[in-house]
């Protein structure tokens, strides 16, 4: 039965319970994702009925065109975030990497769970099992569909052609295995997990080789900013850490407004306190690039007992368990960051990257 935007079932005992739809992609690894944000909420709160609404999005439907051509933002977000407008779901499951740094007006981001391996992998054609990128021959083709890996990859293995490559998880893997094109593709290292392949992982690249996505290897529950209730259930769910590293990653990005058709990669890390940030923009060859790294204190200070403010995103996040002071400190790293590489130049290399992806 309907009430309002809600949506409530009678039990067999007569009680009534209230559901809770759950928005994800049609894809296996969307599936994968989503099924486990569901269980953990299920073992939080048994008591809720829990339903899984999937539907495909402008991402997965273009995929003859590389995602840093189609120019759109919010491709693989904008068909969920519709429906959860209409209240069709109450939360949507994303990968982090896919949500915009700006959120549409009444969205925000509730959870940002424990983020897997956010490095890029190695997965090689199995005609070269047992060889790393190093050691394929000159000229051999690795596929990617990401301006970020190709631009730092051409830097790092000159001796390599990069092409793009796209479609889902299963897609491209289907096509590296039964033709004979690519020697090897880069996928994120955190989807070939969830979905149960690590075994195809060569080698992981390290922060050296390629630095990685903002948000990637997180996940994201993105709900309607004024349902209280919704964001209450789904804020137990944050990792602090995770959300500290993603709101200064995504903090960096918004600062230079950067996209998928820029390539910006970012390297974070809590340690001792102090959280750190590593962002570099890049032309698309990979010879032009600026890094820098930042770090500031993650310990919460006195005045962090006061009342948090539930209602504040930052960068589309709202974490209403984390310290004011700290989330403050963690978007002014972001922020800061960006400042220095556009001091340096930064916007003079993106603007360069952008016209030229534009015109290819």
């Amino acid at each position: 039965m309907e009430e309002g935007p809600y949506k409530y079932i009678r039990e067999g005992n007569g009680k009534v319970s209230r559901v809770i739809r759950i928005g994800t992609r049609k894809s296996q690894l969307a599936r994968i994702q989503t099924d486990s944000v569901a269980e953990k909420l299920k073992e939080l709160y048994p008591e809720v009925h829990l339903e899984i609404v999937a539907m495909s999005t402008t991402g997965d439907k273009i995929l003859d065109t590389a995602l840093s051509k189609i120019g759109e933002k919010s491709l693989f977000t904008k068909e969920l975030e519709n429906a959860l407008e209409r209240n069709e779901v109450d939360l949507v499951v994303h990968s982090l990497k896919d949500l915009p740094t700006t959120l549409p007006p009444g969205f925000t981001i509730g959870a940002v769970l424990k983020r897997e391996n956010p490095h890029d992998a190695v997965v090689l054609h199995p005609n070269h099992a047992g060889q790393t990128l190093d050691s394929l021959a000159q000229h051999s083709v690795v596929g990617t569909s990401s301006l970020r890996r190709a631009a730092q990859l051409k830097k790092r293995f000159p001796h390599l052609d990069f092409k793009d490559i796209r479609g889902n998880l299963n897609t491209r893997l289907k096509k590296l295995d039964e033709k004979q094109d690519f020697a090897a593709i880069i996928l994120a290292a955190a989807g070939l997990k969830r979905m149960g392949w690590e075994n195809r992982i060569s080698m992981i690249l390290e922060p050296e080789d390629c630095m990685y996505a903002v948000g990637q290897g997180a996940l994201a529950v993105e709900v309607r900013a004024k349902d209280a209730d919704i964001l209450e259930m789904v804020s137990v769910l944050h990792d602090p850490d995770t959300v500290l590293r993603c709101i200064a990653e995504r903090a960096f990005l918004r600062q230079l407004e950067g996209g998928c058709s820029v390539p910006v990669a970012v390297h974070t890390q809590v340690k001792d306190s102090q959280l750190y940030l590593t962002g570099a923009v890049y032309s698309l060859d990979g010879s032009d690039s600026l890094k820098e790294t930042m770090q500031t204190s993650v310990v919460a200070g006195d005045k962090s007992l006061d009342k948090v403010d539930e209602q504040v995103q930052r960068v589309g996040v709202t974490a209403s368990k984390i310290p004011d002071d700290v989330l403050d400190r963690a978007e002014q790293l972001g922020v800061g960051l960006a400042h220095l590489l556009l001091s340096k130049g930064a916007k003079e290399i993106l603007t360069v990257a952008r016209q030229l992806n534009d015109a290819r």
